[in-house]
């Protein structure tokens, strides 16, 4: 497990944003970072702020590693059309994000955790794999006995998060399917994104 899971909260101090738009971040009384010189903030130069938008997105999605980042960034660069959809494609397209984007787990982090069980299925076969690229078409499922998980059945029941419409999910059965990639104005981010940044970022 990623040290970055038991310090969450410490990555929405350190940007200055509610990254997950979650109700107990401590950014929402206090929009400044960690210790007694995080007021005292300057403009940002341009790297820095390519640097804050990498920092940004690679956050979010909880558990990427700095190389795994740059391969998902060159992979992007490879794909026909424009590479900052291609980069968002590629990270909305990872099982653990899929898990995360369907309520059955509460967070990012426990997502991962979650597929690292191997509580979940993709077209019927045990996947415990959270880089796992799923398709358009695919379909996910979460093991019978593991719909009784009360993480699952609190993330199913809160109301902090919609389900997006590139998702067509039952969740009384613990079923989705991926219905389609979606475009960076179909994530439900709660702060802006900036994937443009992130390219700049890399292409330095």
């Amino acid at each position: 497990m990623s040290k970055r899971i038991r310090s969450k909260y410490k990555i929405n101090r350190r940007l200055g944003v509610n990254l997950w738009g979650r109700p107990k971040s401590p950014v929402n009384s206090r929009e400044y970072g960690p210790g007694q010189h995080g007021r005292l903030r300057g403009k940002p130069t341009d790297y820095g702020t390519q640097l804050m938008a990498k920092q940004k997105l690679k956050g979010y999605y909880g558990n990427i590693s700095e190389k795994q980042f740059r391969k998902y960034y060159a992979e992007a660069i490879r794909r026909k059309g424009d590479t900052s959809e291609n980069l968002i494609a590629i990270l909305e397209s990872r099982l653990d994000a899929v898990i995360y984007r369907m309520k059955f787990v509460p967070t990012v982090f426990a997502s991962r955790q979650f597929v690292n069980h191997g509580h979940v299925t993709v077209n019927g076969t045990r996947v415990n794999i959270p880089s796992y690229m799923v398709k358009a078409g695919d379909v996910i499922e979460v093991k019978g006995k593991s719909l009784n998980i009360p993480m699952v059945i609190e993330a199913m029941n809160s109301s902090e998060r919609e389900i997006p419409d590139y998702m067509d999910v039952d969740s009384q059965k613990g079923k989705g399917t991926f219905v389609r990639v979606p475009k960076l104005e179909d994530v439900p981010y709660p702060v802006q994104m900036e994937p443009n940044l992130v390219i700049e970022f890399y292409s330095r």
